[in-house]
């Protein structure tokens, strides 16, 4: 296969980054169409297994596919410099937007940021939706999204959550239905003890600059089926945890992270920005993008094995639907937080019938900035 010159590689990755708008779909979409219709790079087929092996894993599928490509044209400095050119755009308009914001937020910018929460929050119920229709396909994945739910809601860390729903959905599936009983009663009953002794609140971050490469890789490494499976971690994780964080703050970065041409699970770097400026924003994004690289340069080879032994498909299953559990009670969370007016909740309302309804890449960012633009005009200072 020819050889791609490190500049060529770079500067074709660098064009996507710059036009990466639309969300992971759009992305994909925009890279398949340029290097495996256009370019050959690869056959589609080799394309459509490649593709779902980085759908198993966690992290943003599009920019680990750039990385991907850059490896077979051009080694692993190829793959390097592909993932740097796909995410150097974004996360250079982010560290601007995340400065403009904290110099300018509070006295210029919030007034439209009123309207922006509800449609972030629309945007948030929409993705729980969405990746549950395409996760939750067996009754035994709603036990295990349930499972969390009620786990949850009691207390339980996410990492037990997630050792109870792989257990349970890894027996279910190989067909040891009465073993997966027994064992799914043990681990809720032991991972309930665990939590009452050790409250979530004891075992997450409590803030610190130290600590935001830890948040950063937790976001790259748990976001199963896409950037918006990272919100629960990073939210029960960071906000209230570092003193500029707050709820609206939280979301305000979701909102900018939604409006630029990136991988959305980019807001991480304003959550760095906002908790430790410049630093903690590199240490984020550092932490977030770092798993992205590894499992491709390091081994991708290796996980494309892995992920084809069928014996750990279940337990794969039991975290994908444990997650989708997690993201419908930061919806639920954020929803009750956000929607305390009428006027909220009309564009809550609106924002959600948009995003349901028009399917246009643009559709994202235009109805975040029309919902920003209406509650400045609506939503009492």
């Amino acid at each position: 296969m020819k050889q791609d010159s490190y500049i060529s590689i770079f500067l074709t990755f660098l064009r996507f980054g710059l036009l990466a708008w639309g969300g992971p779909v759009a992305q994909i979409a925009m890279i398949r169409d340029e290097l495996v219709e256009r370019r050959g790079w690869i056959t589609p087929e080799k394309f459509r297994r490649t593709l779902a092996v980085y759908q198993a894993l966690p992290g943003p599928e599009a920019h680990e596919l750039c990385v991907y490509f850059g490896m077979i044209r051009a080694g692993r400095w190829g793959g390097f410099l592909a993932g740097l050119g796909f995410m150097l755009p974004g996360l250079l308009l982010m560290l601007l937007l995340a400065w403009g914001y904290q110099h300018y937020g509070a006295a210029a910018l919030l007034p439209l940021f009123g309207g922006v929460a509800p449609a972030v929050t629309a945007m948030i119920v929409r993705a729980a939706h969405r990746i549950g229709t395409q996760v939750l396909v067996d009754k035994s994945h709603w036990v295990a999204a349930l499972a969390a739910v009620a786990l949850t809601l009691l207390g339980v860390h996410f990492l037990l959550v997630f050792i109870v729903c792989a257990a349970w959905q890894a027996l279910w599936s190989a067909g040891r239905r009465r073993a997966a009983a027994i064992t799914g009663a043990a681990l809720i009953a032991t991972a309930i003890a665990i939590g009452l002794m050790f409250p979530v609140s004891g075992i997450i971050s409590t803030g610190g600059t130290g600590n935001l490469l830890i948040e950063g890789l937790k976001a790259g490494l748990l976001s199963f089926g896409g950037a918006y499976t990272a919100i629960p971690f990073l939210q029960s994780s960071m906000v209230g945890h570092y003193p500029a964080i707050t709820q609206q703050v939280f979301l305000d970065g979701i909102a900018l992270g939604s409006v630029i041409p990136a991988p959305l699970i980019i807001f991480g770097t304003f959550l760095g920005f906002a908790a430790d400026g410049f630093t903690g924003a590199l240490l984020m994004t550092l932490g977030i993008f770092a798993p992205a690289f590894a499992f491709t340069l390091l081994g991708h080879n290796q996980l494309e094995r892995i992920i084809e032994n069928k014996a750990l498909h279940g337990a794969l299953d039991g975290i994908s639907a444990a997650v989708v559990g997690l993201l419908a009670i930061t919806a639920l969370q954020i929803f009750q937080s956000v929607i305390i007016g009428w006027q909220q909740a009309l564009l809550f309302a609106a924002a959600l019938a948009a995003f349901y309804l028009i399917k246009s890449k643009w559709a994202i960012p235009g109805v975040i900035l029309a919902c920003g633009i209406t509650g400045w005009l609506v939503i009492p200072a």
